[in-house]
């Protein structure tokens, strides 16, 4: 996986713990998979309402 990609959890705060990749590309939380996995997404993958609370923490809001 990239480094300094963010990953952002469905409703768009920011993941910062670890995270796993499986072969068909979904990135989850977690370094394993464990029944707390959440998907985790790319900033293009949020919907509208998931990207204006990401931009909300750009700026060190939380």
């Amino acid at each position: 996986m990239a480094r300094g990609v963010k990953h952002y959890l469905r409703d768009g705060s920011v993941h910062t713990g670890g995270t796993h990749k499986h072969a068909d590309g979904t990135v989850m939380s977690g370094a394993r998979m464990t029944q707390k996995s959440k998907r985790l997404y790319h900033f293009g993958d949020l919907s509208a309402r998931a990207k204006k609370k990401a931009r909300g923490n750009w700026n060190g809001k939380s």
